[in-house]
């Protein structure tokens, strides 16, 4: 191989000879390496033959083939370029993202659950605990009925007052009047 003269780098026509001999080969090794992606092992051969010729003295070497040379420079192009592609956020189609849950605001969240808490807090004791019985503790109104010792009746009504109360007291929260 011989080398420029003026910029120390590897002559166009070494480069070419090079690409002749082993660029099929180091294309075949690259789209494996990309599972199968052409696009990517083309990318990685040119920047292979890129680091060839900036580096002239690897093939002045006394080495009987540069083949070695070549996958070796390839595979960690190849690394690499996987690395930095992992590192960066993946691209997300803006179609997608119609689709896609909205974020979860704990903020919002906990200020929620303080005035929901205010609320119940405001209630009188006999429809806060209707409300936990048939709410929180997933109760039919005949099972809360027994539980607190009164009629399925009185456990509709003060349910529904107690509804009608909480409504007026959150109102910012769209449930309604």
């Amino acid at each position: 191989m011989t080398l420029s003269p003026t910029l120390q780098r590897t002559a166009a026509d070494a480069l070419a000879e090079l690409q002749r001999e082993h660029g099929r080969a180091l294309f075949g090794f690259l789209l494996g390496l990309t599972h199968g992606d052409a696009q990517r092992a083309e990318d990685l051969v040119q920047e292979t033959l890129v680091r060839a010729w900036q580096h002239p003295e690897a093939l002045e070497s006394d080495h009987a083939s540069m083949r070695p040379w070549l996958f070796t420079v390839g595979r960690r192009l190849a690394i690499d370029a996987r690395r930095a592609r992992l590192s960066r956020p993946r691209e997300v189609d803006p179609q997608g993202l119609e689709h896609a849950p909205a974020p979860v605001d704990g903020v919002a969240g906990a200020v929620t659950a303080i005035d929901v808490r205010r609320a119940l807090g405001s209630l009188g004791p006999e429809h806060r605990e209707v409300l936990m019985q048939v709410y929180f503790r997933d109760r039919s109104v005949a099972e809360a009925a027994r539980e607190l010792g009164i009629p399925a009746g009185t456990v509709k009504s003060r349910t529904y007052y107690a509804l009608r109360a909480l409504r007026k007291d959150l109102q910012g929260y769209g449930l309604g009047a």
